[in-house]
Protein backbone atom coordinates (compact mmCIF):
# COMPACT_ATOMS: atom_id res chain seq x y z
CA UNK A 1 0.00 0.00 0.00
CA UNK A 2 1.19 3.52 -0.83
CA UNK A 3 1.98 5.36 2.42
CA UNK A 4 -0.26 8.28 1.57
CA UNK A 5 -3.28 6.06 0.93
CA UNK A 6 -3.31 4.92 4.55
CA UNK A 7 -6.17 5.94 6.82
CA UNK A 8 -5.31 7.10 10.33
CA UNK A 9 -7.41 6.72 13.47
CA UNK A 10 -6.70 9.03 16.41
CA UNK A 11 -8.08 8.33 19.88
CA UNK A 12 -8.62 11.77 21.40
CA UNK A 13 -9.72 15.00 19.75
CA UNK A 14 -8.06 17.60 21.96
CA UNK A 15 -5.37 20.08 20.92
CA UNK A 16 -2.71 17.40 20.38
CA UNK A 17 -5.09 15.40 18.21
CA UNK A 18 -6.05 18.53 16.31
CA UNK A 19 -2.43 19.38 15.52
CA UNK A 20 -1.82 15.78 14.41
CA UNK A 21 -4.82 16.04 12.09
CA UNK A 22 -3.60 19.32 10.60
CA UNK A 23 -0.31 17.74 9.52
CA UNK A 24 -1.97 14.51 8.44
CA UNK A 25 -4.42 16.43 6.23
CA UNK A 26 -1.61 18.52 4.76
CA UNK A 27 -0.07 15.23 3.60
CA UNK A 28 -3.40 14.04 2.22
CA UNK A 29 -4.30 11.38 4.79
CA UNK A 30 -7.87 10.42 5.67
CA UNK A 31 -8.32 10.84 9.43
CA UNK A 32 -10.93 9.49 11.83
CA UNK A 33 -11.09 10.92 15.35
CA UNK A 34 -12.68 9.19 18.34
CA UNK A 35 -13.70 11.55 21.14
CA UNK A 36 -16.78 11.83 23.40
CA UNK A 37 -17.16 15.57 22.83
CA UNK A 38 -19.13 16.60 19.74
CA UNK A 39 -17.34 19.96 19.65
CA UNK A 40 -13.79 18.81 20.48
CA UNK A 41 -10.94 20.75 18.78
CA UNK A 42 -10.43 18.02 16.13
CA UNK A 43 -14.10 17.81 15.13
CA UNK A 44 -14.18 20.38 12.33
CA UNK A 45 -11.08 19.10 10.53
CA UNK A 46 -11.49 15.32 10.85
CA UNK A 47 -12.87 13.34 7.91
CA UNK A 48 -14.95 11.37 10.41
CA UNK A 49 -15.64 11.86 14.10
CA UNK A 50 -16.80 8.88 16.14
CA UNK A 51 -18.49 10.32 19.22
CA UNK A 52 -17.83 7.75 21.94
CA UNK A 53 -16.04 7.35 25.27
CA UNK A 54 -12.40 6.32 25.36
CA UNK A 55 -13.24 2.92 26.88
CA UNK A 56 -16.00 2.07 24.40
CA UNK A 57 -14.63 -1.15 22.88
CA UNK A 58 -17.20 -1.36 20.10
CA UNK A 59 -16.51 2.23 19.01
CA UNK A 60 -12.72 1.73 19.04
CA UNK A 61 -13.18 -1.53 17.12
CA UNK A 62 -15.39 0.29 14.62
CA UNK A 63 -12.60 2.82 14.05
CA UNK A 64 -9.97 0.08 13.80
CA UNK A 65 -11.91 -1.61 11.01
CA UNK A 66 -11.94 1.63 8.99
CA UNK A 67 -8.26 2.62 9.28
CA UNK A 68 -4.78 1.22 8.65
CA UNK A 69 -3.14 2.52 11.81
CA UNK A 70 -4.39 3.77 15.18
CA UNK A 71 -2.61 6.30 17.38
CA UNK A 72 -3.62 8.36 20.42
CA UNK A 73 -3.09 11.82 21.87
CA UNK A 74 -3.05 10.92 25.59
CA UNK A 75 -2.39 7.94 27.85
CA UNK A 76 -5.61 7.54 29.83
CA UNK A 77 -7.39 4.98 27.66
CA UNK A 78 -8.23 1.32 28.20
CA UNK A 79 -5.04 -0.45 27.16
CA UNK A 80 -6.67 -3.89 27.31
CA UNK A 81 -8.87 -2.97 24.33
CA UNK A 82 -5.79 -1.98 22.34
CA UNK A 83 -3.93 -5.16 23.33
CA UNK A 84 -6.85 -7.25 22.14
CA UNK A 85 -6.95 -5.42 18.80
CA UNK A 86 -3.20 -5.86 18.32
CA UNK A 87 -3.54 -9.62 18.84
CA UNK A 88 -6.15 -9.59 16.08
CA UNK A 89 -3.70 -7.94 13.69
CA UNK A 90 -4.66 -4.27 13.93
CA UNK A 91 -1.73 -1.82 13.92
CA UNK A 92 -1.38 0.58 16.86
CA UNK A 93 1.49 3.04 17.34
CA UNK A 94 2.90 3.60 19.89
CA UNK A 95 2.26 -0.06 20.71
CA UNK A 96 -0.18 -1.15 23.38
CA UNK A 97 2.78 -2.63 25.29
CA UNK A 98 4.51 0.78 25.36
CA UNK A 99 1.31 2.39 26.59
CA UNK A 100 0.71 -0.28 29.23
CA UNK A 101 4.13 0.32 30.78
CA UNK A 102 4.07 4.11 30.58
CA UNK A 103 0.49 4.82 31.73
CA UNK A 104 1.27 3.28 35.14
CA UNK A 105 3.96 5.48 36.70
CA UNK A 106 5.14 2.73 39.06
CA UNK A 107 5.47 0.24 36.19
CA UNK A 108 7.18 2.93 34.11
CA UNK A 109 9.72 3.75 36.83
CA UNK A 110 10.37 0.06 37.53
CA UNK A 111 11.07 -0.54 33.84
CA UNK A 112 13.50 2.40 33.68
CA UNK A 113 15.24 1.25 36.87
CA UNK A 114 15.74 -2.27 35.46
CA UNK A 115 17.46 -0.65 32.47
CA UNK A 116 19.84 1.29 34.78
CA UNK A 117 18.27 4.67 33.98
CA UNK A 118 18.71 7.24 36.76
CA UNK A 119 15.37 8.21 38.34
CA UNK A 120 14.21 9.65 41.69
CA UNK A 121 13.92 7.07 44.49
CA UNK A 122 10.37 5.73 44.76
CA UNK A 123 8.17 3.25 46.60
CA UNK A 124 4.72 1.76 46.05
CA UNK A 125 2.44 2.61 49.01
CA UNK A 126 -0.83 0.99 50.05
CA UNK A 127 -1.53 2.61 53.40
CA UNK A 128 -0.86 5.65 55.54
CA UNK A 129 1.70 3.60 57.47
CA UNK A 130 3.56 2.87 54.22
CA UNK A 131 3.73 6.61 53.56
CA UNK A 132 5.05 7.25 57.09
CA UNK A 133 7.70 4.58 56.56
CA UNK A 134 8.70 6.22 53.27
CA UNK A 135 8.95 9.55 55.07
CA UNK A 136 11.46 8.07 57.51
CA UNK A 137 13.55 6.84 54.59
CA UNK A 138 13.20 9.75 52.14
CA UNK A 139 12.68 12.67 54.52
CA UNK A 140 10.39 15.63 53.85
CA UNK A 141 9.12 17.08 51.62
CA UNK A 142 8.29 14.10 49.41
CA UNK A 143 5.88 13.57 46.53
CA UNK A 144 2.76 11.38 46.68
CA UNK A 145 1.57 10.37 43.19
CA UNK A 146 -1.34 8.47 41.71
CA UNK A 147 0.18 5.68 39.62
CA UNK A 148 -2.35 6.26 36.85
CA UNK A 149 -4.43 9.12 35.52
CA UNK A 150 -2.46 12.17 36.65
CA UNK A 151 -1.72 15.22 34.47
CA UNK A 152 -1.01 18.97 34.92
CA UNK A 153 -0.49 18.54 38.66
CA UNK A 154 -3.64 16.47 39.12
CA UNK A 155 -2.83 13.19 40.85
CA UNK A 156 0.20 14.66 42.65
CA UNK A 157 0.51 16.02 46.17
CA UNK A 158 3.58 17.34 47.98
CA UNK A 159 3.79 15.99 51.54
CA UNK A 160 5.53 18.76 53.47
CA UNK A 161 5.75 16.91 56.77
CA UNK A 162 4.33 13.90 58.61
CA UNK A 163 1.31 15.91 59.80
CA UNK A 164 0.17 16.35 56.17
CA UNK A 165 0.19 12.63 55.28
CA UNK A 166 -3.47 12.07 56.19
CA UNK A 167 -4.62 15.02 54.07
CA UNK A 168 -2.46 14.02 51.08
CA UNK A 169 -3.75 10.45 51.26
CA UNK A 170 -7.32 11.77 51.33
CA UNK A 171 -6.71 14.11 48.36
CA UNK A 172 -5.55 11.19 46.23
CA UNK A 173 -8.46 8.89 46.96
CA UNK A 174 -7.72 7.34 50.38
CA UNK A 175 -6.31 4.19 48.81
CA UNK A 176 -9.00 3.70 46.14
CA UNK A 177 -6.31 4.00 43.46
CA UNK A 178 -2.73 2.78 43.37
CA UNK A 179 -0.26 5.26 44.89
CA UNK A 180 3.48 5.72 45.02
CA UNK A 181 5.86 8.01 46.89
CA UNK A 182 8.91 9.67 45.35
CA UNK A 183 11.83 11.25 47.12
CA UNK A 184 11.70 15.00 46.53
CA UNK A 185 14.35 16.12 44.02
CA UNK A 186 16.25 19.34 44.59
CA UNK A 187 16.67 20.52 41.01
CA UNK A 188 17.86 23.65 39.27
CA UNK A 189 16.15 23.00 35.94
CA UNK A 190 13.30 20.96 34.51
CA UNK A 191 13.97 19.92 30.94
CA UNK A 192 12.36 17.71 28.33
CA UNK A 193 13.60 16.00 25.21
CA UNK A 194 11.40 14.89 22.33
CA UNK A 195 12.40 11.82 20.38
CA UNK A 196 10.78 9.89 17.56
CA UNK A 197 11.23 6.32 16.39
CA UNK A 198 10.20 5.08 12.97
CA UNK A 199 8.72 1.70 12.06
CA UNK A 200 12.16 0.43 10.96
CA UNK A 201 13.79 1.51 14.23
CA UNK A 202 15.39 4.77 13.10
CA UNK A 203 15.46 7.41 15.86
CA UNK A 204 15.72 11.21 15.79
CA UNK A 205 16.19 13.35 18.91
CA UNK A 206 15.10 16.99 19.15
CA UNK A 207 16.95 19.83 20.91
CA UNK A 208 16.63 20.07 24.70
CA UNK A 209 13.84 22.31 26.00
CA UNK A 210 13.87 24.07 29.37
CA UNK A 211 10.47 23.98 31.06
CA UNK A 212 9.08 26.47 33.55
CA UNK A 213 6.01 25.40 35.51
CA UNK A 214 3.48 27.39 37.53
CA UNK A 215 1.10 25.52 39.86
CA UNK A 216 2.36 22.25 38.32
CA UNK A 217 1.20 23.35 34.84
CA UNK A 218 3.70 24.08 32.09
CA UNK A 219 3.99 27.84 31.56
CA UNK A 220 6.94 28.23 29.18
CA UNK A 221 9.34 26.10 27.17
CA UNK A 222 12.62 27.72 26.14
CA UNK A 223 14.86 26.19 23.47
CA UNK A 224 17.76 25.69 23.61
CA UNK A 225 17.82 24.99 27.34
CA UNK A 226 20.22 27.02 29.45
CA UNK A 227 22.37 24.05 30.51
CA UNK A 228 25.94 22.94 29.85
CA UNK A 229 26.98 21.32 26.59
CA UNK A 230 27.80 18.13 28.49
CA UNK A 231 24.36 18.11 30.12
CA UNK A 232 22.69 18.74 26.76
CA UNK A 233 24.50 15.82 25.13
CA UNK A 234 23.70 13.51 28.06
CA UNK A 235 19.99 14.47 27.97
CA UNK A 236 19.78 13.68 24.27
CA UNK A 237 21.57 10.36 24.81
CA UNK A 238 19.12 9.49 27.61
CA UNK A 239 16.15 10.23 25.38
CA UNK A 240 17.64 7.93 22.75
CA UNK A 241 18.10 5.17 25.35
CA UNK A 242 14.48 5.51 26.50
CA UNK A 243 13.25 5.09 22.91
CA UNK A 244 15.23 1.86 22.68
CA UNK A 245 13.86 0.59 26.02
CA UNK A 246 10.22 1.06 25.03
CA UNK A 247 10.72 0.17 21.35
CA UNK A 248 8.00 2.69 20.65
CA UNK A 249 6.97 3.97 17.22
CA UNK A 250 6.06 7.65 17.05
CA UNK A 251 6.79 10.67 19.21
CA UNK A 252 7.83 10.32 22.85
CA UNK A 253 8.64 13.03 25.37
CA UNK A 254 11.17 12.39 28.14
CA UNK A 255 10.90 14.82 31.07
CA UNK A 256 13.99 15.18 33.26
CA UNK A 257 15.33 16.99 36.31
CA UNK A 258 18.74 18.66 36.25
CA UNK A 259 19.95 18.38 39.84
CA UNK A 260 22.15 20.88 41.66
CA UNK A 261 25.28 18.94 40.62
CA UNK A 262 24.13 18.57 36.99
CA UNK A 263 23.01 14.95 37.37
CA UNK A 264 20.05 14.03 35.16
CA UNK A 265 17.07 12.13 36.59
CA UNK A 266 14.16 11.07 34.40
CA UNK A 267 10.86 12.25 35.81
CA UNK A 268 8.25 10.89 33.37
CA UNK A 269 7.88 9.58 29.83
CA UNK A 270 4.89 10.34 27.58
CA UNK A 271 4.22 8.16 24.48
CA UNK A 272 2.87 10.95 22.26
CA UNK A 273 3.50 14.53 21.15
CA UNK A 274 3.79 16.79 24.19
CA UNK A 275 2.90 20.28 25.35
CA UNK A 276 6.59 21.11 25.73
CA UNK A 277 7.10 20.21 22.06
CA UNK A 278 4.78 22.85 20.62
CA UNK A 279 7.81 25.04 19.94
CA UNK A 280 8.75 22.63 17.11
CA UNK A 281 5.95 23.95 14.87
CA UNK A 282 7.77 27.23 14.26
CA UNK A 283 11.18 26.39 15.71
CA UNK A 284 12.21 23.18 13.93
CA UNK A 285 12.39 21.97 10.35
CA UNK A 286 9.93 19.17 11.19
CA UNK A 287 7.31 19.68 13.91
CA UNK A 288 6.60 16.95 16.46
CA UNK A 289 3.15 16.49 14.91
CA UNK A 290 4.37 15.98 11.36
CA UNK A 291 7.10 13.68 12.70
CA UNK A 292 4.55 11.56 14.54
CA UNK A 293 2.43 11.15 11.41
CA UNK A 294 5.52 10.32 9.35
CA UNK A 295 6.62 7.71 11.89
CA UNK A 296 3.33 5.84 12.26
CA UNK A 297 2.72 5.72 8.48
CA UNK A 298 6.24 4.62 7.53
CA UNK A 299 7.36 7.84 5.85
CA UNK A 300 11.07 8.66 6.41
CA UNK A 301 11.60 10.87 9.45
CA UNK A 302 12.30 14.57 8.97
CA UNK A 303 15.14 16.86 10.05
CA UNK A 304 14.86 18.06 13.67
CA UNK A 305 17.34 20.91 13.70
CA UNK A 306 16.39 24.09 15.56
CA UNK A 307 16.05 27.00 13.12
CA UNK A 308 16.70 29.62 15.80
CA UNK A 309 16.06 30.15 19.54
CA UNK A 310 12.36 29.59 20.20
CA UNK A 311 10.04 30.07 23.19
CA UNK A 312 6.52 28.73 23.69
CA UNK A 313 4.12 30.08 26.32
CA UNK A 314 0.84 28.42 27.25
CA UNK A 315 -2.41 30.37 27.06
CA UNK A 316 -4.61 29.33 29.98
CA UNK A 317 -8.09 30.25 31.11
CA UNK A 318 -8.02 33.26 33.43
CA UNK A 319 -8.75 32.90 37.15
CA UNK A 320 -12.46 33.06 37.91
CA UNK A 321 -13.46 32.58 34.28
CA UNK A 322 -15.79 29.68 33.42
CA UNK A 323 -18.19 29.54 30.50
CA UNK A 324 -18.14 30.07 26.74
CA UNK A 325 -14.59 30.96 25.69
CA UNK A 326 -13.92 34.47 24.38
CA UNK A 327 -10.49 35.71 23.27
CA UNK A 328 -9.34 39.30 23.62
CA UNK A 329 -6.18 41.13 22.58
CA UNK A 330 -5.20 39.17 19.47
CA UNK A 331 -4.64 42.30 17.37
CA UNK A 332 -2.31 43.79 19.98
CA UNK A 333 -0.46 40.48 20.43
CA UNK A 334 0.10 40.34 16.67
CA UNK A 335 1.71 43.78 16.48
CA UNK A 336 4.95 41.80 16.68
CA UNK A 337 5.15 40.00 13.35
CA UNK A 338 7.41 37.28 14.81
CA UNK A 339 4.78 36.09 17.30
CA UNK A 340 2.53 33.16 16.42
CA UNK A 341 -0.73 32.40 18.26
CA UNK A 342 -2.38 28.97 18.28
CA UNK A 343 -6.01 28.82 19.42
CA UNK A 344 -7.15 25.27 20.19
CA UNK A 345 -10.85 25.77 19.58
CA UNK A 346 -12.17 24.62 22.95
CA UNK A 347 -15.67 26.01 23.39
CA UNK A 348 -15.55 26.24 27.17
CA UNK A 349 -13.00 28.10 29.25
CA UNK A 350 -12.14 27.18 32.84
CA UNK A 351 -9.44 28.57 35.13
CA UNK A 352 -6.01 27.21 34.12
CA UNK A 353 -7.44 25.14 31.24
CA UNK A 354 -5.06 25.02 28.27
CA UNK A 355 -6.78 27.07 25.56
CA UNK A 356 -3.88 27.85 23.24
CA UNK A 357 -0.23 28.81 23.11
CA UNK A 358 2.04 31.59 21.88
CA UNK A 359 5.38 31.03 20.13
CA UNK A 360 8.17 33.41 19.17
CA UNK A 361 11.44 32.84 17.33
CA UNK A 362 14.31 35.31 17.75
CA UNK A 363 18.09 35.71 17.69
CA UNK A 364 18.33 34.82 21.38
CA UNK A 365 16.19 32.99 23.94
CA UNK A 366 15.94 36.16 26.06
CA UNK A 367 14.57 38.10 23.09
CA UNK A 368 12.03 35.37 22.35
CA UNK A 369 10.95 35.32 26.03
CA UNK A 370 10.25 39.05 25.91
CA UNK A 371 8.16 38.63 22.77
CA UNK A 372 5.90 35.85 24.12
CA UNK A 373 5.50 37.49 27.51
CA UNK A 374 4.56 40.81 25.92
CA UNK A 375 2.01 39.06 23.70
CA UNK A 376 0.61 37.19 26.70
CA UNK A 377 -0.07 40.49 28.52
CA UNK A 378 -2.49 41.39 25.73
CA UNK A 379 -3.99 37.99 24.88
CA UNK A 380 -6.59 36.71 27.38
CA UNK A 381 -9.17 33.93 27.44
CA UNK A 382 -12.29 34.92 29.36
CA UNK A 383 -15.90 33.77 29.55
CA UNK A 384 -18.43 35.53 27.37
Amino acid sequence: MNNLSKKIGIIGGGQLGKMMVLDAKRLGFYVITLDPSECCPSHSISDEHIIASFDDEMAIRNMAEKVNVITYEFEHINVNILKKLELEGYIIYPTAKSLEIIQDKYYQKTTLLKSNIAIPEFQLVKSIQDIKNAGKEFGYPMMLKACTGGYDGKGNCVIKNEDFIQEAYKQLGSGKISLMVEKFVEFKKEISVLACRGIKGEIVVYPVGENIHKDSILDETRVPADITKECTEKAMELAHEVMEIFSGVGMFCVEMFVTLDDTLLINEVAPRPHNSGHYTIEGCTTSQFEQHIRAITGIPLGDVNLKCPTVMKNLLGEEGESGVAYYTGLNKAYKDGNVKVHIYGKKEVRPKRKMGHITACANTVDEAVKKVEKAKKYLKVISK
